[in-house]
């Protein structure tokens, strides 16, 4: 590591540089699982860098599973109707080789996770277990107990550390540095100590989650899925997709958020794998709901078909006293919840509840964006040596994802990222004088001046104002009217924005300032998308156009125009693989009674 020091007189404050042949930004599952493949393929010269402390990334907050064919439980089932699953639960608008891609790798994903150590749960004879989760013909979901992400991400860190790999914390990357046609680097922050740093790379990995954290009720923490990836990559040139696609998880937590010990609960998730292991959803009046909605698939239905039936009991006012409905799994025996559940057991237990004896109330709460960065068959994005994967792209998950596919995302694209890097790598990147000069020493003179402005507005109040506004505007329920003043409220956010009170740089309300304008980038392109797409289609639904319509089955991309503003245009999508097609014409589907 070298130190640079402004140039005398200019307003460009000193910053230390750091030259790696390859940098990846986000230290959850998916930025491990490209720097494992990056370090098995003999790239020693890497990077990984977390926002957090080692190990406290968002993965570890998927609890329910992640989705293989491995057949344990179901031996009919395969990649191809896996693949086909997706498709159809993302409404066809999926990107069908990425679905593939993923679908084929995860039997062998699974299995090197076990390998590796990952502690899953067990079926009598030892194999690895599985569990239904929703809209899946079989039951296909991998697990570790209801902490399955905590478990993945402690397997690929311990995988990591036997490596070898270099990894640094509490570093937030706030600019990339690219030229419009590749990229060289990006420019940082150290959290703790305020150091301003250059990271001279010649390929970025960007595994920096997604963008539900825009919403005010969402199952992340505040500081984690503010849309940081997408919202880097779009800055540097490349092309968003799919934005308008937000997954509203239907059971979040319903509490009572004037009571101090509630509060901090709201919209936490309470994992699908309460419904995968027999959960049942009931209104007030006592009546399993689900009946009436899904017959055949009950409260194991897509995700945005439950979300939008509690959506509609609690406005039909079936609903409980907190805007939610009830989730009870007391049917089942309570060392069998002890097992399957532990986490959730012990959570709702903390809170002087007991799964086993009583229901829990429950709401929609953002939970995943479908959408991000527009990226090729290896995570590739249009500006070379820019890599997006995990949550941070799109293309697996079309209109709606099915619960286990986001773990399994991450893996299979951090290995196809990984060796597409490894083939190209030749040592550390370089940053051009006139990216110094254009990019490089106009971010960090912003960055100064931010630090201890004295504006007008508090910057939590912006913050909460800008959730407050797309939960309100592009959330379950959408319209043109209202898409369209929630795009014009959003303009006078911006200006709110530029004239925000922050602390030094080591402050949270500085982390809070970029997570803002990360944030307002993503809410732009969800409202824009939304307002373009005029049908209702999966996650995404538009009461002035409740039919899905043919000519839609196509893909909205997002891009930053030459003179400003963020311009959009549609692409057709693909064609599903001959054995896909053939999966899917079987007309496999979920057996929910098998439960019952």
């Amino acid at each position: 590591m070298s130190q640079r020091d402004g140039m005398a007189g200019s307003d460009t404050p000193d910053y230390a540089e750091i030259d790696v042949a390859v940098l990846v930004v986000g230290a959850g599952a998916a930025g491990a699982r490209t720097a494992i493949e990056l370090a098995e393929r003999g790239v020693d010269d890497v990077l990984v860098l977390g926002k957090r402390s080692h190990g406290d990334a968002h993965t570890t907050w998927a609890r329910g599973g992640i989705n293989g064919a491995l057949g344990a439980r179901d031996p009919e089932d395969d990649w191809t109707i896996h693949a086909a699953d997706t498709l159809k639960e993302g409404h066809f608008v999926n990107d069908p080789g990425k679905v593939e891609a993923v679908a084929k790798q995860m039997p062998e994903r699974l299995r090197e996770l076990d390998e590796w150590g990952m502690d899953y749960s067990r079926t009598d004879d030892g194999e690895i277990d599985q569990r239904y989760f929703g809209a899946q013909s079989f039951r296909r979901t991998a697990f570790a107990g209801d902490h399955t992400g905590e478990s993945l991400l402690d397997t690929l860190i311990d995988r990591a550390q036997a490596l070898g790999i270099p990894y640094r914390e509490d570093v937030m990357i706030t600019k990339l540095v690219a030229d419009g046609d590749r990229v060289h680097g990006a420019v940082g922050f150290d959290m703790d100590t305020g150091e301003f740093l250059l990271f001279n790379a010649g390929q970025v990995v960007l595994a920096a989650g997604g963008y539900a954290a825009i919403y005010g009720r969402h199952t992340s923490r505040d500081d984690e899925n503010n849309g940081d990836g997408p919202a880097l990559a779009y800055d540097a040139g490349a092309e968003l997709m799919d934005m308008e696609f937000v997954q509203f998880h239907p059971t979040g937590m319903a509490v009572d958020e004037s009571d101090p010990e509630w509060e901090p609960w709201s919209g936490r998730l309470v994992t699908e794998a309460v419904r995968g292991e027999g959960g049942r959803l009931y209104n007030t009046d006592g009546e399993r709901f689900m009946e009436r909605y899904s017959p055949e698939q009950m409260e194991l239905d897509a995700r945005d078909v439950v979300a939008r039936a509690i959506t509609q009991e609690v406005a039909e006012g079936r609903g409980t006293a907190n805007g939610g409905v009830y989730l009870d799994i007391s049917h089942r025996e309570a060392a069998f919840i002890r097992e399957r559940l532990p986490r959730m057991y012990e959570r709702f237990q903390d809170l002087g509840v007991d799964l086993a004896t009583d229901p829990v109330e429950v709401a929609p709460t953002a939970h995943y964006g479908m959408g991000g960065v527009a990226v090729d068959a290896h995570g590739e994005t249009d500006i070379r040596g820019l890599f997006a994967i995990g949550e941070t792209m799109a293309g697996v998950h079309g209109a709606n994802r099915l619960g286990g596919n986001s773990l399994a995302e991450t893996v299979a694209y951090g290995v196809l990222a990984g060796k597409r890097i490894a083939d190209r790598v030749d040592g550390p990147g370089s940053v051009p004088e006139t990216c110094i000069e254009r990019v490089v020493e106009p971010q960090l003179a912003d960055l100064d001046r931010l630090a201890d402005s004295e504006g007008e507005h508090d910057v939590d109040v912006v913050f909460e104002e800008l959730q407050t506004l797309t939960w309100e505007h592009a959330g379950l329920l959408r319209d043109g009217e209202s898409l369209a003043t929630g795009l014009d409220a959003l303009e006078e956010l911006r200006r709110k924005a530029g004239d925000m009170r922050i602390g030094p740089i080591t402050s949270r309300s500085f982390e809070r300032a970029i997570d803002i304008g990360f944030m307002l980038t993503a809410a732009e392109a969800v409202l824009r998308g939304a307002d373009e797409r005029t049908e209702s289609r999966g996650a995404h639904y538009r009461t002035d156009y409740p039919e899905t319509d043919d000519t839609w089955q196509r893909n909205v991309h997002y891009r930053r125009a030459a003179l400003g503003g963020m311009t959009t245009h549609v692409e057709p999508t693909g064609t599903p693989s001959e054995a896909v097609r053939a999966a899917l014409d079987e007309g496999h589907e979920l057996e929910y009674h098998q439960l019952e």
